[in-house]
């Protein structure tokens, strides 16, 4: 069950959820759970290497004793030897004991990082819309980068400190009980340190994860708007509103540091409460033969000695903080509930039995923000290996429709039945190609493959001649092992969607919905793209909304939208020769290319202005 807590809100924006304390403790005991003889190796190891090292102190307070009795300088060579290979296995043993450690907490942080990108991918588009990129991005960057800090360094050396306090404090105690209870008398000091910093620490450092978060937000906000805000002349605004989340992280990251400066201030005084206690503890222990000068010796050097672990297990509260604040956002996310994908989930039978490569859509509503409709009331039959053609002026809501057709929103209301798509399990039920495509970084014969990841390189040669691309692929460097993407071949607008078009090939789904799908490329490419698109369509049920009327003419049924509403449906010579609004959009655009095929060079599948910038 998912105990994450609500999404806060940032500015107008929903957080993503980030989950409690219980919760999280709770995830990482399911984690652990699978690597128990990994645990329990690595921490047996680090017990014994900490005990190992603490048999330097009676060694140095034998020497100690040895030197005082005047004893002759060949008695110091045993124990000189045993130190020399006390050092030789407590170095050892810790270098096990910490690689057992770090092993585990890299291998719990990896498969908690997979859980986190796949539930990510499948997050409703609505959400993380409201959230905002940058709490995402924040998430994905800045958290899993404390977090995997914390399990590299901080972990370890956590546990190895927490060992060393424990067994330390038992051997003082082996020493004389008196020793422990002088050691004693810094740990009120300690522990209210502890308590008075995680009380300040936990809510602080929850800030700084979300006000970095907002920062990120802008900044993306800011850069992909880059064009309109220099445009609009709000370059000072904008400017300003960096500055102020900027300025915001900043005054945080200043809390936090001095709050650790004061953390420091604290630990000075409960070690020299401590130190001085153990010290006027031995000094009376001596005078009352109690105990030996190298006794009382070896229980000072203990007490010395546990400065390092307590002051690093108390200072790696810092880290610990700061990483459990940030493993809460990561678990919040990992624990959310996100719809199965459309590939696996079930759909409701549709009442007529429909054949297989229907899509029925039966009253559907849908608004991304409450009380505005972007759709109304919708009603839209796809029949099998028919091709459709989605018209009508922008805002009219088509792409909102064909998102809900590809699953990648859910309705408001209403449904959307896709009658047999499980018949091909090899591949997605609906495929949705836009204008926006990315070209992922690595081999171009990679980035096919993400469509049917045991594709053969014929398989891919044939979908890409089938989308007219072959040529130019076999003409690059290296063919199809070409790195494209980042830092790789670049390739132009229209290449890109050829590739788009030969995922779909090889995706083989028995649904296909083309978003603008060849509205990138430019009327000197349209012809190409067109024809491609033809052909990776065919033999499927597809939804076309359509950049170019010369794609809404050769459907085999075209449905035009207004207002979030359908408000005609018919063939392209029905609709055409009625007086509908298609027949007012075909008269304008057929009238514009008239007048624009006369100019040289000119093509004739100029881009319409029927757009959905939606």
């Amino acid at each position: 069950m998912n105990e994450s807590t609500e999404g806060q809100r940032t500015d107008t924006r929903e957080l993503l959820p980030t989950a409690t304390a219980p919760r999280t403790r709770a995830a990482v005991r399911e984690l652990v759970r699978p690597h128990r003889g990994l645990a329990v190796g690595g921490f047996t190891v680090m017990i014994a290497a900490t005990g190992v090292g603490l048999l330097v102190q009676p060694i140095l307070g034998r020497i100690v004793d040895l030197v005082a009795d005047r004893h002759p300088p060949g008695d110091l060579t045993p124990p000189v030897v045993l130190l020399v290979l006390v050092a030789l296995v407590h170095g050892a043993t810790t270098s096990l004991g910490l690689s057992l450690v770090s092993r585990l907490g890299e291998t719990v942080l990896a498969q908690l990082r997979e859980r986190f990108v796949e539930k990510a991918l499948r997050l409703p588009l609505e959400q993380v819309e409201k959230a905002g990129a940058g709490d995402l991005t924040a998430r994905v960057t800045r958290d899993v980068s404390v977090v995997g800090e914390a399990v590299r360094s901080a972990l370890p050396e956590l546990a190895r400190s927490l060992l060393a306090i424990v067994l330390t404090l038992a051997a003082m105690a082996a020493l004389d009980w008196r020793f422990l209870v002088a050691a004693l008398l810094a740990v009120p000091v300690q522990a209210s340190t502890a308590r008075w910093y995680v009380r300040h620490a936990v809510p602080l450092y929850a800030q700084q994860r979300i006000a970095t978060g907002a920062q990120q937000q802008q900044l993306l906000d800011t850069i992909s708007g880059a064009g309109t805000v220099r445009g609009f002349r709000i370059e000072e605004e904008h400017t300003e509103r960096v500055t102020r989340r900027s300025s915001t992280a900043v005054a945080l990251k200043m809390r936090g540091i001095r709050l650790v400066l004061d953390f420091y201030n604290r630990l000075h005084v409960a070690e020299y409460t401590g130190l001085a206690a153990v010290l006027v503890a031995g000094f009376f222990l001596v005078r009352a033969d109690s105990v030996s000068i190298g006794t009382a010796t070896a229980a000072a050097l203990y007490f010395h000695s546990l400065f390092a672990p307590v002051n690093n297990a108390l200072v790696l509260l810092d880290d610990a903080q700061s990483a459990t604040a940030s493993l809460a956002r990561l678990v919040g996310v990992a624990d959310e509930k996100t719809p199965e994908p459309a590939s696996v989930r079930e759909a409701p039978a549709a009442p007529d039995a429909a054949p297989d490569g229907t899509v029925t859509v039966t009253g559907v509503d849908h608004a991304y923000i409450p009380g505005r409709p972007v759709l109304e009331n919708v009603d839209l039959t796809l029949r099998p290996g028919e091709r459709v053609a989605l018209v009508g002026p922008s805002g009219a809501g088509k792409t909102t429709l064909a998102k809900l057709i590809a699953g990648v929103h859910e309705a408001t209301s209403g449904s959307v039945h896709l009658a047999g798509t499980r018949t091909r399990a090899d591949g997605l039920p609906v495929a949705l190609v836009t204008q926006e495509t990315h070209v992922f970084a690595g081999s171009l014969a990679d980035d096919l493959r993400l469509a049917r990841p045991e594709a053969t390189d014929d398989d891919l040669r044939t979908a890409l001649a089938d989308v007219e691309a072959l040529d130019w692929v076999e003409a690059l460097p290296d063919g199809l092992d070409t790195v494209v993407g980042d830092g790789g071949h670049r390739l132009t607008s229209a290449r890109v969607q050829q590739l788009a078009l030969a995922r779909l090939m090889l995706a083989d789904p028995p649904v296909a919905v083309l978003d603008e799908a060849t509205a990138e490329a430019g009327s000197t490419g349209a012809r190409l793209l067109e024809k491609a698109a033809g052909r990776a369509i065919e033999g499927r049920t597809a939804l076309v909304v359509a950049h170019r009327l010369t794609q809404a003419a050769t459907a085999d049924r075209i449905v035009v939208m207004e207002g979030g509403r359908i408000v005609e449906s018919g063939t392209h010579d029905e609709l055409r020769a009625g007086s509908g609004p298609y027949a007012a959009l075909w008269q304008a655009w057929s009238g514009t290319r008239t007048a624009t095929d006369k100019t040289p060079g000119h093509h004739a599948g100029t881009d319409t202005t029927v757009r959905d910038d939606e």
